[in-house]
């Protein structure tokens, strides 16, 4: 017991160290809810991890406890499924030119995007729980939060291209994110089990 209180009282203050916290930063996640205006989804998982923010992605020196890592990869499962439908939607949307239909997938993507960066906490991988979500994501995690980065780029600007009236851009931008997509689901996401 002594030796993992010693163990987190360096990686806190490792973390403070290296500006991982910011000074005067709360450190209660139910703190940080209180005060967020962000959508549920995002505030449940921040309450979730109360992680340390590194390249955009939240990151913990320590791994989450079990009960905790499962209900952050049921907030990362239901928002990829959601992203998932959105994608979809577009898709149908874009070839019957129902922009409005466009325009709401579009900025429900990004927002999700958005969120994704507090879906991958050290501790939520396929060694705690059923995820389609690779290891070499917490052994990459340079490499994974680029991919991400790209992600949530290419999100906001599909969402800029629908607020216009430019069907051929909305149809360029909704490629590169589907290339962006591809590029992290080649390299992080596991097959589907049946």
């Amino acid at each position: 017991m002594r030796s993992k209180l010693i163990a987190a009282a360096v990686a806190c203050a490792s973390l403070a160290a290296c500006s991982g916290w910011k000074s005067g930063q709360a450190n209660s996640a139910q703190g940080n809810i209180s005060k967020d205006n962000r959508p549920p989804a995002t505030a449940k998982a921040s309450a979730v991890t109360n992680g340390a923010m590194t390249n955009g992605m939240v990151m913990l020196a320590v791994p989450l406890p079990k009960d905790r890592a499962l209900q952050v990869m049921k907030v990362r499962h239901d928002g990829m499924e959601a992203i998932g439908d959105a994608n979809k939607a577009l898709h149908r949307a874009l070839g019957s030119s129902d922009i409005p239909t466009v325009r709401a997938n579009a900025a429900k993507i990004a927002q999700l995007s958005q969120q994704a960066s507090t879906w991958f906490p050290a501790g939520t991988g396929p060694d705690v729980g059923k995820t389609r979500a690779k290891p070499d994501i917490w052994q990459n995690s340079e490499d994974f939060a680029a991919k991400l980065r790209a992600f949530q780029t290419a999100a906001r600007a599909l969402q800029l291209a629908a607020g216009g009236n430019d069907v051929g851009a909305m149809n360029a931008r909704f490629a590169a994110l589907g290339g962006a997509c591809k590029a992290c689901h080649d390299k992080y996401r596991a097959e589907e089990s049946r």
